[in-house]
């Protein structure tokens, strides 16, 4: 599949990791459709950088842990395009859950936004790419899928099941639909690191640096363009730390 003139949707997309995707794609000659919920400042300014380099692009605002709001999205995009190529499932929330500290509302939280947000996309956006017989999936998931972090089990329970949907996924809309995931490591600090957790985070990486958002803009580029025969797979761009 080329880049060029696809229509690609991406959750999350104002800010961090959605919005380098987002503008990575449009440089490509991609059409976006920019989707954001809450943070209507940061959408804003995004998408008025995004329409200087792709003019042909679409904000969109929506709770992606309501089908409603999919489907209203859904229908935004198929009255301005017609169809939708490329499905980016990057919008999620993050933060430290001490196990004794968890609380029902932190499961709901992580397991309706980083779970749930993700099957309702690709159930409503996946029946349009089989009905057009071509579309691809792409999950964003995490290094702490796989490995665990003991202050934020909600949140890396949350990110498991995002592998777990996308190998079911890549079986449910085969052959049309292509389904994988990428699995970042440390690419953007979280706003409450410090200089001492983030060496931190250096050590524990084999390629002693932090990533970038063009890293996984970079994966998202590849998953896009560079094979038509890969589903079902789930890459780590983590700088080995899975490894640690």
């Amino acid at each position: 599949m080329k880049i060029e003139n696809i229509i690609a949707l991406i959750t999350g997309g104002a800010a961090r990791i959605g919005r380098a995707i987002a503008l990575h794609l449009a440089q490509k000659g991609a059409r976006i459709a920019l989707h954001y919920y809450s943070n209507t400042s940061q959408a804003e300014t995004t998408f008025k950088e995004l329409i200087t380099i792709q003019p042909d692009s679409l904000l969109l605002r929506g709770d992606i842990r309501q089908r409603a709001d999919w489907e209203n999205m859904r229908q935004a995009i198929l009255q301005r395009w017609g169809r939708i190529d490329i499905l980016i499932n990057n919008a999620a929330i993050f933060y430290r859950t001490p196990f004794f500290d968890i609380q029902d509302e932190d499961w709901d939280n992580f397991l309706n936004t980083n779970l749930k947000g993700i099957f309702l996309g690709s159930q409503i956006m996946g029946k349009v790419m089989v009905e057009q017989k071509s579309g691809k999936i792409i999950n964003i998931a995490d290094v702490s899928a796989e490995t665990i972090w003991k202050d934020y089990i909600p949140y890396c329970v949350s990110k498991a099941g995002v592998l777990a949907l996308t190998r079911g996924l890549a079986k449910a809309l085969a052959p049309y639909v292509l389904v994988n995931a990428i699995s970042p490591g440390t690419v953007l600090l979280a706003e409450n690191y410090d200089a001492q957790e983030e060496n931190r985070l250096i050590e524990r990486t084999p390629l002693k640096r932090i990533g970038t958002p063009e890293d996984i803009a970079r994966t998202v580029e590849f998953l896009i363009e560079g094979s038509d025969f890969i589903t079902g797979a789930v890459i780590p761009v983590d700088g080995g730390r899975r490894l640690t």
